[in-house]
């Protein structure tokens, strides 16, 4: 492993800090609903973004402030919105799954913003201005249907499209090797679809390695699906987590966290804190402004 950029690790740790300072007030009942981190899978977010432009449009799911906070580095915004105070992105009608904001938008519903991510690609092709469509979806995502007709279509119209997989090995609490047959490697090639997976957490080599497939699909249209294996560390969403403790360890055992900690102690130790104190700012100047449903907006 590469010694990390400060500015791609403290992205990362920023985004970390975010979940756990989410799942704290979660816990306390400060902020109310449901919530899916993206704990363990922080530095995809982050590489993928670096070859991104602000005409591309993103389109999220579930588990998506990972996405969000890459994309737009807002933490204010964001905790705003989960916690219904003035300056929250949506209004505080969102929540924590469906996210709208120029460039962005992240929905619930698995495999629901595909096609939507097709048809945009399409039309980014229509205006030739080189932009593309990004859909992060998960291993689980592939048990819908509609993920294969807009794979179809985007092929046929060799429309912009980029799908990151996150692949994290269980769909909710079903272990992806009991409800997948087949690969996505192998899907993807039933349609003609390029296909690279990854299983580096190195953002600097992701990013080298993905920098020339990108811009491939802007330069000619044709789909592109980047499969990331990588790890989810918590659990489905607050605490329906099924997987027993020595399956949790070896998921721990392969987190970018713990790997970069062992290797680059004191940088990590450094913008560690450093995001630590932020994110810690963040929550308190957030919990301080007036709640959307006191007259505010």
């Amino acid at each position: 492993m590469c010694p990390p950029a400060d500015a791609d690790l403290g992205a990362m740790l920023s985004i970390r800090r975010f979940e756990y300072a989410v799942l704290d007030l979660l816990g306390r009942g400060i902020i109310s609903g449901t919530t899916h981190t993206c704990l363990g899978q922080e530095y995809i977010p982050v590489a993928v973004e670096s070859l991104l432009r602000p005409d591309d449009e993103v389109f999220s799911n579930h588990r998506g402030h990972g996405h969000y906070l890459a994309r737009y580095d807002d933490p204010a915004g964001l905790l705003a919105e989960l916690a219904g105070r003035v300056g929250a992105v949506c209004g505080g009608m969102g929540g924590s799954q469906h996210i709208r904001r120029a460039g962005f938008i992240s929905t619930g519903i698995q495999g629901q913003l595909v096609p939507v991510a097709a048809g945009a690609a399409f039309d980014l092709r229509r205006t030739g201005a080189g932009a593309v469509s990004v859909a992060y979806i998960g291993d689980g995502t592939w048990g819908q249907g509609v993920v294969y007709e807009a794979l179809n279509l985007a092929a046929l119209w060799r429309a912009p499209l980029v799908v990151i997989v996150e692949h994290n090995g269980i769909a909710q609490s079903t272990p992806t090797h009991a409800q997948m047959a087949g690969t996505v490697a192998g899907r993807c090639a039933g349609f003609g679809i390029r296909h690279v997976k990854l299983v580096d957490v190195d953002v600097h080599r992701i990013r080298t390695t993905l920098a020339p497939l990108v811009a491939e699909v802007r330069h000619d249209g044709a789909p592109l699906v980047v499969e990331f294996e990588t790890v989810r560390l918590g659990p489905h969403s607050k605490g329906d987590d099924t997987r027993t403790p020595a399956q949790l360890d070896a998921v721990a055992g392969r987190d970018w966290y713990a790997r970069c900690r062992a290797a680059f102690p004191e940088q990590v130790d450094r913008l560690d804190a450093v995001a630590t104190a932020r994110i810690r700012d963040v929550v308190d100047e957030v919990l301080a402004r007036p709640l959307i449903g006191a007259g505010h907006g």
